[in-house]
């Protein structure tokens, strides 16, 4: 018998489907996904939800070293891939066409002939390096295939990658050196302890690495590594009375400093400039109350652009190295800056945009003439996205009167009355809600008419390092009371109704889903949880072991007894009893990070109650869902779930 082309089988599982799905009204999982007591999904909800799953972005990946033209990372079809834009508004051509998707393309720094590319494996995060050769189209397997390979800085030769792996014992990131033309000069360059180290930058005559040693988001060092011995210098102090955190480190262009950004002395990230030999710091933003959230040094060494984050929202700077002063930089849409890259005619400083009526797409700054150019301008489903809401910037009053603030999404006017809310819980837990293009969460919105609050609760970002650290170890709970005083606050305002309110949340905001349907159940009306740990104690001894030491911090160590009972007693996994509004849990099968028991656990627990539980998961996802189709059919059961616990 002759084998079917794999057209041909795609063609005959898409007809099988929409026959089924003709003969049933109901959209039908497909075999990757793991579906429990999600009732039949009409295929009607599928097409009143269609244009809110059309929605794409963009995202500057690298410039190419001599013409002016760009890798970007969007997606057309199931996953993001690899495109070229060779113009402003130019076509996207795809490059890579792979299952599951590539991510942070870089070009060799020299003539662009290939460049190098990240991907896993349906979630995993054991990203792999690859090269992709513009001259064959033949995409080439770098590294080993089995460990996990993360970061990569070029050399000032364009001869040689510096990246970071756990090759060695699947637990320390070590630092390794490659050339990509010649992948057999892979070699391990320093031999380290712990999950947090990175590469950033090298030095001028490609001598020495910059590199750092992360230890919390509010403790981190750097180094310098000779490329030839290994041996390593400590560039910043330990200093016994204050964690200090620095990040974003590049040399100056005569590799006699570095630029950074540290909230050393300051509770906010300032750039700075430090002395290698004095190890003297020079803040060159103490203007600026606010963190430094990202810069870049132009080639030449002549200008930095930076961006800082203020109440949310980015502003972009530009600062004259040379005479050490900032210089204008033209004013930008209100919303989100981020991926700075300088083309390397230092002239052209490309960075992703996006609003809450903007996707993100792809701008470049000419900094001598001051001209901004869009060069893509991605999909919005076909509806006008000035229609979309602005948020509101609110605050309230906590229960040891410290002020949390978060962003409130109301829906169009003609919604009248007090309307139902989704309490969205961002992870990290050190994360921030900003005013993000919301996507699919533009269809709550719009078309059923909910009020959407993204709350950042004390151990977020943005407000300094004293709020950040106030959730860590035996402060875990007082984050939780944050959202109890936002539902507090709730009954002050006359648009929203606070017998209707569902609590939401991905990774750790799953976690704080979990704890508020516990602590706050008898003021929810229901809670969806994805990928949210239900034990940090299980979730420390489980995830995967480069991340383990990182979370510690955090969290606490569960290996302290005193600790262990604090976090198995405020654990929901330990609470669960108290979960008696329904509950939908979300989970990929591939979680390196929480992994698929923290779920599997909270469902069976939570099912003993009696309480409606609904359960996906997906074989072929991670840390979240990724694919499309995945993606889809979580929305459509999140409608469902919507509609059947919270707006009835």
């Amino acid at each position: 018998m002759q084998r079917r082309s794999y057209l041909a089988i795609v063609m005959c599982c898409l007809l099988r489907a929409s026959s089924i799905m003709a003969q049933t009204g109901a959209i039908v999982p497909a075999d990757n996904l793991v579906v429990e007591n999600i009732p039949p999904i009409p295929a009607s909800l599928a097409d009143e939800v269609s244009r809110y799953t059309g929605f794409r972005a963009a995202g500057l990946s690298s410039w190419h070293p001599t013409k002016r033209e760009m890798l970007i990372g969007t997606r057309f079809a199931d996953t993001q891939q690899v495109h070229l834009v060779q113009f402003p508004g130019g076509a996207r051509t795809q490059l890579t066409f792979l299952k599951d998707g590539a991510w942070s393309a870089s070009y060799s720094p020299t003539d662009g002939a290939y460049f190098v590319f990240n991907k896993d494996v349906d979630g995993n995060e054991f990203y792999q390096k690859y090269r992709y050769d513009f001259a064959t189209g033949v995409i080439t397997l770098l590294t080993d295939g089995a460990s996990r390979n993360t970061g990569g800085v070029w050399a000032n030769m364009g001869d040689r990658i510096a990246y970071g792996s756990t090759r060695r014992n699947g637990r320390d990131v070590d630092v390794w050196v490659m050339n990509p033309s010649a992948p057999q000069s892979d070699r391990m360059v320093v031999q380290l302890q712990g999950g947090g180290w990175a590469a950033l930058d090298w030095s001028p005559d490609d001598h020495q690495l910059l590199v750092s040693e992360y230890i919390s988001i509010n403790e981190s060092y750097l180094w310098l590594i000779d490329v030839a011995t290994g041996a390593k210098t400590l560039i910043t102090p330990k200093d016994a009375a204050e964690k200090v955190a620095y990040s974003g480190a590049q040399f100056s262009k005569d590799g006699k400093g570095i630029y950074v950004t540290t909230d050393r002395a300051s509770e906010f990230k300032r750039l700075a400039y430090v002395d290698l030999t004095t190890k003297h710091h020079t803040f060159l933003t103490d203007h600026i109350p606010w963190d430094v959230v990202e810069f870049r040094l132009s080639w030449d060494g002549k200008m930095i652009a930076f961006i800082t984050n203020e109440d949310g929202l980015s502003i972009l700077h530009l600062f004259d190295a040379a005479r050490g002063q900032e210089q204008p930089a033209p004013k930008l849409p209100t919303g989100i800056i981020s991926g700075l890259r300088w083309h390397k005619n230092s002239q052209d400083l490309g960075f992703g945009m996006a609003s809450a009526r903007s996707t993100s797409d792809i701008y470049a700054l000419d900094v001598r003439t001051g001209k901004v150019e869009r060069w893509t301008s991605s999909e919005t489903g076909g509806m006008n996205a000035e229609h979309f809401v602005e948020p509101e910037l609110v605050r309230w009053r906590s229960f040891d009167d410290r002020m949390i603030s978060g962003f409130l999404y109301r829906p169009p006017e003609r919604f009248t009355g007090k309307r139902p809310a989704i309490i969205n819980m961002h992870g990290g837990p050190e994360g921030q809600a900003r005013p993000w293009f919301q996507g699919a969460n533009n269809y709550f919105l719009n078309e059923l008419g909910i009020s959407i609050i993204f709350p950042n609760v004390r151990g977020s970002s943005g407000y300094g390092k004293t709020f950040l650290a106030l959730d860590n170890g035996f402060l875990r709970e007082d984050s939780y009371k944050d959202i109890g005083a936002l539902l507090d606050w709730m009954h002050t305002r006359p648009d929203l109704d606070t017998d209707r309110v569902m609590v939401t949340g991905v990774s750790y905001g799953g976690h704080m889903t979990l704890a508020v349907a516990t602590y706050y159940a008898d003021r929810i009306r229901c809670a969806l949880d994805i990928v949210g740990p239900s034990n940090l104690v299980t979730l420390l001894e489980n995830t995967s072991p480069y991340r383990r030491d990182l979370r510690r911090v955090e969290y606490g160590d569960e290996r302290d007894p005193q600790m262990r009972e604090f976090l198995n007693r405020i654990a929901p996994m330990h609470n669960a009893a108290k979960i008696t509004k329904p509950l939908f849990v979300v989970q990929g099968g591939n979680d390196p990070r929480v992994p698929l028991s923290e779920s599997v656990q909270i469902v069976e627990a939570v099912r003993k109650n009696g309480t409606p539980v609904w359960y996906l998961m997906a074989k072929d996802e991670g840390h979240g869902f990724a694919k499309r189709k995945n993606k889809d059919f979580l929305l459509y059961a999140s409608v469902l779930f919507v509609k059947e616990y919270l707006l009835k």
